[in-house]
């Protein structure tokens, strides 16, 4: 499972947060060490600073009780022996390595350093004038601060960073999307309005040569059909000519009557192939229909009394079809199965709820065809050469193909285990 977003969108998002993340541990690293430091030091400097006017031109550490109760009166500053200083709080106060050190340094010996906090901070420190006394120093104004306040304002400056980085690249991907939705359009064989032309340089640059490019396929489109139409009528009518020609033949020449009608029903089911391959029903909308409806019906017309066509219908959900044109995918696939092959051919629908499409399936049991020749009978004016037989002109699977294709869905070939050709359709339920 991936993690990350693949989506330009949620790249953007997660890019944003991610600096915003990396811009409030600069903040705070920067804080801690151009504020908080410098403060700490300048706190400590000051302790020290007490402590030596504590001992300034002391020689006897053992200061008297009057001179001791007289200095804490007048500065707050108390020195007590290490038994009376662990019943006034002492015990409860915390070792701090780290400022113990800096006080060393300060003092120039080793000193010690522990804090209580009560009403106010209590700052011990073992002086190394007098290792056998304590020095109480308290301080106020060092109350922990609220940071309620700061959290709140840090949290609602990032939701209104990534509110604003999220709006701001939904307004940029807008126009992709609608790109992405007409692309699609084409792609099936529809073309939508010219898209509008906005966002940024590069956006608007690419939207011109889509619509630039929708427009040229359309007109390819409209060349091509009109060309097709051209073509048909003018087949058809030197074949009109040919069939009223024979039917003033006479009954001498029966056997080559046949054979001339014969040849022009080939060729107009010849000419039928082609506008089916260039036409495939562009115009036939997709609409909610019961896929086993469609099957069942496409079964019962081509079943014949000689041979035995057997459908096992599953349980299908409503799907989006154009109903002639997956009504010609199916025909023909049964039709390509009565064709080249004998015996039961078995169709059937279901289900999968894994990739979420709906699958109909046609199964004969011929000789299949080999493998390397799957692919290449999409193509068209392609025809399997041995088992298959070689008639037609080739576009069948190709015209199955193009259907399929403008549903989003897949139509696959593979020869059965039992002997015979299966032919699967799988069409997507949205």
């Amino acid at each position: 499972m991936k993690l990350l977003p693949r989506s330009a969108f949620g790249q953007t998002v997660l890019l944003i947060g991610v600096l915003l993340l990396l811009n409030q541990v600069v903040s705070y690293v920067s804080i801690a060490l151009y504020i908080i430091q410098p403060n700490s030091q300048q706190i400590n400097q000051l302790l020290a600073k007490q402590v030596r006017v504590v001992f300034i031109d002391v020689k006897d550490v053992g200061l008297s009780p009057a001179m001791a109760k007289a200095f804490q009166q007048e500065t707050g500053i108390g020195v007590y022996h290490e038994d009376d200083a662990l019943k006034l709080g002492l015990a409860q106060a915390i070792h701090y390595p780290y400022k113990s050190e800096e006080m060393s340094l300060l003092l120039g010996g080793r000193a010690e350093v522990r804090i209580s906090q009560g009403d106010e901070y209590l700052f011990w420190i073992r002086p190394p004038q007098a290792p056998s006394l304590w020095v109480k120093i308290p301080l106020t104004g060092l109350e922990t601060a609220n940071l309620s306040p700061l959290i709140f304002i840090l949290v609602v400056i990032s939701l209104l960073s990534v509110a604003g980085g999220w709006l701001f690249v939904r307004q940029l991907n807008r126009p992709l999307s609608a790109l992405q939705h007409a692309a699609k359009e084409v792609g099936r064989g529809d073309f939508p309005e010219p898209l509008e032309e906005r966002g940024t340089s590069e956006v608007v640059a690419v939207t011109q040569a889509f619509n630039h490019m929708s427009k040229g396929i359309k007109q390819l489109e409209d060349d091509r059909n009109l060309l097709m139409a051209g073509i048909s009528h003018d087949l058809r009518t030197p074949l009109t000519r040919i069939r009223l020609s024979t039917e003033m033949m006479s009954e001498q020449d029966e056997f080559l009557k046949e054979g001339i009608e014969s040849d022009i029903d080939d060729m107009n089911k010849i000419i039928d192939q082609f506008i089916d391959y260039i036409r495939y029903d562009t115009n036939d909308k997709a609409e909610p229909g019961d896929l086993n409806i469609l099957v069942e019906e496409v079964v019962q017309a081509e079943s014949i009394v000689e041979r035995n066509i057997e459908f096992i219908a599953g349980n299908l959900p409503s799907i989006p079809l154009r109903y002639i044109a997956i009504k010609r995918v199916i025909a023909n696939l049964v039709q390509n199965a009565l064709r080249y092959t004998e015996g039961t051919i078995l169709v059937e629908t279901g289900f999968d709820d894994k990739t979420k499409h709906a699958y109909v399936t046609v199964s004969d049991e011929g000789d299949g065809i080999p493998e390397d020749d799957i692919e290449r009978l999409f193509q068209p004016f392609t025809q399997g050469d041995k088992a298959r037989g070689t008639e037609g002109s080739g576009l069948g699977l190709a015209i199955i193909k193009r259907i399929v294709d403008m549903h989003g869905g897949k139509v696959k070939l593979s020869n059965r285990s039992e002997g015979g050709l299966k032919a699967q359709v799988c069409l997507p339920i949205d």
